[in-house]
């Protein structure tokens, strides 16, 4: 089926609201952990689980008000004046929904309000589907936003404080299981819309296809997490270490040269997001081939991985004497071990076949021949041809 004919589905529709579910749930949960330290005097831990809350949410919120800018601007260019004077006076609206943090679900609401009529009601006619697949799309790029900028470094924080300091609660681990399946979520989620909205590339199965590339991000991510947990148990300065990681991603993307934003300011931001993205997993942003991208990526992850244990087994005698090292230590070669394995799979034997060109992570796409406005990833997300 082409991709112009495809239809916003009710599994599409449910997908979105269980998204949604996933993202209040995950806030909510990481609010009840940090007023939990607040309240028993972890003020340090209270300061860094609240940071990561607002960063990733600021963060969110600056790109989805910017995109909405965007599009009122290309929607005044094509609009009479009466529909670009009605536009025009959403804008006060907007930004203070975004200011109250309230954008990125406003989006939502607005997704599954749209699309209601057209897939529970038998009424084709009522939305443009391949404009629900573009707001399906910008929503699943903030998620993963999101996601890299507060579930991911939750995760790692609350590991941390569970391996280092034993403090465990029931709201801990409800966090902590929300941030992972928030993480499982995004990832398979923005890999589903990308695919469904590049023009020139198959959409990915469902099925075995889409829980073999989940299993490679989850488990590889974990290591990633669980590593980076081992050094800085064994010294706090290994967060330098992270940070170098980060500047190098940065770094990367800017010699690339990423297109993603209308404006100089937020693309240099989203280049430092794509730092962070890659301290915990691959992030293609070249346009390109990424086989020899990815390879070298994942054999320095390996030797990262496999060095946590190790250097903490060298240089912190205690570590034999406590019960979980010996069970991280194996989890991380497994899961590392594993994950390349799930890897290799998915591109070897379940990655839908190109029609044109390698996919990207981000990359900004011009309009098409038609003066048609395409979905966000249509539009951001171009080939680098040549």
């Amino acid at each position: 089926m082409d991709r112009g004919d495809g239809e916003f589905t009710k599994f599409r529709w449910i997908c979105t609201v269980i998204g949604m579910i996933f993202s209040v749930v995950d806030i909510g949960s990481d609010l009840l952990l940090s007023a939990q330290y607040c309240w028993k005097g972890y003020y340090a831990w209270f300061g860094l689980t609240v940071s990561f809350i607002l960063v990733g949410s600021l963060c969110a919120q600056i790109f989805s008000y910017s995109w909405f800018r965007d599009d009122l601007r290309e929607e005044e260019l094509r609009r009479e004046d009466d529909v670009r004077r009605e536009e025009q006076a959403s804008t006060p609206c907007q930004a203070l929904l975004h200011l109250l943090q309230l954008g990125f679900y406003e989006r939502y609401c607005d997704l599954l309000k749209r699309s209601f009529k057209s897939v529970w009601r038998s009424h084709p006619g009522e939305a443009d589907h391949r404009e629900l697949f573009g707001m399906a799309a910008d929503l699943s790029m903030l998620r993963l936003i999101e996601t890299f900028l507060e579930s991911v470094p939750q995760l790692l924080l609350q590991t941390y404080i569970i391996l280092q300091h034993h403090h465990t609660s029931k709201i801990q681990y409800l966090s902590m299981a929300v941030s992972f399946l928030n993480v499982a979520w995004s990832v398979v989620d923005y890999w589903r819309c990308l695919r469904r909205s590049l023009p020139g590339t198959n959409e990915m199965p469902r099925g075995f296809p889409t829980l073999v590339y989940l299993l490679y991000k989850i488990l590889t991510i974990s290591a990633r997490v669980l590593s980076f947990t081992l050094l800085i148990m064994l010294s706090t300065f290994s967060i330098l270490a992270m940070a170098f990681i980060w500047l190098v991603g940065t770094v990367w993307a800017y010699v690339v040269g990423t297109d993603f934003c209308t404006s100089r300011c937020l693309e240099q931001l989203y280049r430092c997001i794509i730092g962070v993205i890659l301290v915990f997993t691959f992030f293609n942003v070249e346009g390109k081939n990424s086989r020899k991208a990815m390879s070298l990526y994942y054999t320095l992850s390996t030797l990262e991985n496999l060095a946590a244990p190790v250097l903490m087994w060298l240089f912190d005698p205690r570590s034999e004497q406590v019960d979980f090292f010996l069970p991280v230590t194996v989890f991380i070669l497994m899961a590392n071990v594993m994950g390349l394995l799930f890897l290799v799979l998915y591109y070897s034997a379940l990655h839908p076949m190109h029609r044109q060109a390698d996919e990207l992570d981000g990359r900004r796409q011009i309009m098409n021949a038609n003066n048609v406005s395409p979905g966000r990833i249509e539009r951001f997300l171009m080939f680098r041809r040549g």
